[in-house]
């Protein structure tokens, strides 16, 4: 499964050159980006990651899953689906990037409760910065972080970064994993 959700994404998702003229988030230049929404929002891509996160978190004792909208989200949606298929049901939720300002203010959208745990998923990792950002606010409103699963890690020192505030950080595919594709078919 992990190999072809490898391929889907280096076909769907993945953009390379050989000068860096992609603008990350960051500002930095790259060779390359990816871009998750087209495989994650995709009915096979939703079944390849909502099975391999789910995989990955089955033996935890979480209630939701969930991470900072928009790219977090079809991730938690399809994980939180396969796992009410496998009779482990997770609740998703979406943090979000600005704090509601009307009716009941908070970071979290879903049917979450304090002290619940919870792991955070994200599309792509580079430096860590959202995603320790998405910590910080579950845990503003009370939840318990126990792991973090990253869909690609573009493997820039994010998951170390992360793993300095949720001990497990896990990824499903490397950039390495995407190059590898690239290589074989140029």
């Amino acid at each position: 499964m992990k190999q072809e959700l490898v391929e889907m994404l280096y076909e769907k998702s993945f953009m390379y050159s050989k000068e860096p003229t992609y603008k990350l988030a960051s500002g930095r230049q790259s060779h390359f980006y990816v871009n998750c929404r087209p495989t994650a929002l995709h009915p096979k891509g939703m079944f390849l990651i909502g099975h391999l996160v789910f995989d990955r978190i089955k033996d935890l004792d979480a209630q939701g899953v969930g991470g900072l909208t928009f790219g977090a989200d079809p991730v938690a949606m399809a994980t939180a689906f396969v796992s009410y298929l496998k009779e482990k049901p997770l609740k998703a939720f979406s943090i979000r990037k600005t704090q509601k300002d009307h009716g009941i203010v908070k970071w979290i959208e879903g049917d979450m409760k304090p002290g619940e745990k919870v792991v955070i998923v994200e599309d792509v990792i580079t430096t860590g910065g959202s995603t320790i950002k998405a910590v910080e606010r579950a845990r503003a409103e009370g939840l318990d972080v126990v792991k973090i699963v990253v869909l690609v890690d573009r493997q820039e020192g994010g998951i170390e970064n992360v793993k300095a505030h949720v001990a497990s950080v896990e990824s499903i595919v490397t950039i390495e994993d995407l190059m590898a594709v690239h290589r074989s078919r140029s």
